[in-house]
């Protein structure tokens, strides 16, 4: 089984590549899902998020403001990485519990879409990793056209992220996404069929 690391900084289009692999047959783990459900009421990040910034993180059902919470952390590095510290172990044991699934299953390719893989120090935890990317600019421009951000809100959250150049070098696949969803898509088959074989050599080398 090959286990694939999918990662991009924010608007790049990663959430896209990664429903256009599944509709290949990529089985699909999602971070972002995974974190919402490590801080439902009840999870102990839930309550160890409390504990450090109050009622003022929480929502009227109980559960947690995230977009107070998002106001707090980004622009602020070391109460962002005090949130990571929290969340980030428990979204690890869960990815790693649905791995096992996936391989006991005998899935071929499983992707997990990561938005913090590099600055997260998780590299190492896959046999492939590909970025998706886009000129800053363009992002930026998507934040606030298409995601309805503040401008100011779209650069707080562009400059949390390690630099994209930084990522591309130890990306094993790069997927540029600057134009249309079909020439998305074309590159994301070019790179399928290449995990693909990739998988056939992992499966190989095991055998």
């Amino acid at each position: 089984m090959l286990v694939v690391g999918l990662t991009g900084n924010i608007a790049s289009g990663k959430s896209t590549v990664a429903r256009l692999l599944s509709e290949r047959g990529a089985t699909i783990i999602d971070a972002d899902v995974l974190a919402r459900r490590t801080i439902d009421p009840g999870t102990p990040a839930h309550a160890e998020i409390i504990k450090r910034w109050g009622n003022a993180v929480v929502a009227a059902d109980g559960g947690i403001d995230r977009d107070a919470l998002r106001h707090i952390v980004f622009g602020a590095p070391d109460e962002l990485e005090a949130l990571n510290d929290i969340v980030h172990p428990h979204v690890r044991a869960m990815r790693d519990e649905l791995v096992d699934q996936a391989r006991a299953r005998g899935d071929q390719i499983v992707v997990c879409d990561i938005p913090l893989l590099f600055e997260r120090g998780l590299v190492d935890d896959f046999d492939r990793i590909v970025l998706v990317d886009a000129p800053r600019e363009l992002r930026l421009d998507r934040l606030v056209n298409e995601r309805k951000l503040s401008h100011a809100d779209a650069m707080e959250m562009i400059a949390a992220q390690m630099p994209s150049e930084l990522k591309r070098a130890r990306a094993n696949y790069v997927i540029e996404n600057i134009s249309t969803l079909q020439a998305l898509s074309d590159r994301v088959e070019v790179i399928w069929l290449a995990l693909q074989q990739d998988a056939q050599a992992v499966d190989a080398n095991v055998a």
